[in-house]
C-alpha cells in the first residue's frame, strides 16, 4: 500500500512540471489572436479579436524562465511575475513577483510543442486564444 502511495506522489511530482521544459527559455512571439472554436457568434468578440491581433498584441512575446519567472514584454516593456504549472501542465497560473494570488491569471494551455504555444486567455467578457511563436 504505501508503495502505491509513494508511486502516487512521484508520479504527481514529475507531471506538475510536464511542459516546462517547452516552455523554458524561449521567446514566444504572439502572432494571432482568434475567438476559440465552439464559441457562439458574436461580433463583438470577433472584432475585438481583430483589434487585439492589430493593436496590442502587435509587439508581445513571453518568456518563462528557470525559478518560475515570468516576463511579459508589451511594446517592448517588460514586466515580469511568477508561472507556476497546474492540472499536469493544463493550466498555466501567472501571479506577482511575490506569488501573490489577488491578481492571478489562469491561462489554459491548448497547444504546447517545441514551437508552438496556443493558450486560452480572458479579455474583459471574452475569451481569446493567443496563437505564439517560438523566435
Amino acid at each position: 500500500m504505501i508503495r502505491f502511495f509513494t508511486l502516487g506522489i512521484l508520479l504527481f511530482l514529475c507531471s506538475c512540471g510536464a511542459g516546462d521544459d517547452q516552455l523554458l527559455h524561449k521567446k514566444w512571439r504572439v502572432y494571432d489572436v482568434v475567438v476559440p472554436p465552439g464559441s457562439g457568434y458574436d461580433i463583438t468578440q470577433i472584432n475585438q479579436a481583430a483589434e487585439l491581433k492589430k493593436g496590442y498584441y502587435t509587439n508581445v512575446f513571453y518568456q518563462f524562465l528557470d525559478n518560475h519567472l515570468f516576463i511579459a514584454t508589451i511594446d517592448n516593456k517588460p514586466d515580469s511575475g511568477m508561472y507556476k504549472m497546474l492540472s499536469g501542465g493544463k493550466v498555466i497560473s501567472i501571479t506577482a513577483n511575490n506569488g501573490d494570488r489577488t491578481y492571478e491569471n489562469l491561462v489554459s494551455v491548448i497547444t504546447l510543442d517545441d514551437k508552438h504555444f496556443d493558450m486560452k486567455v480572458k479579455s474583459g467578457d471574452y475569451y481569446f486564444i493567443l496563437k505564439t511563436k517560438a523566435e
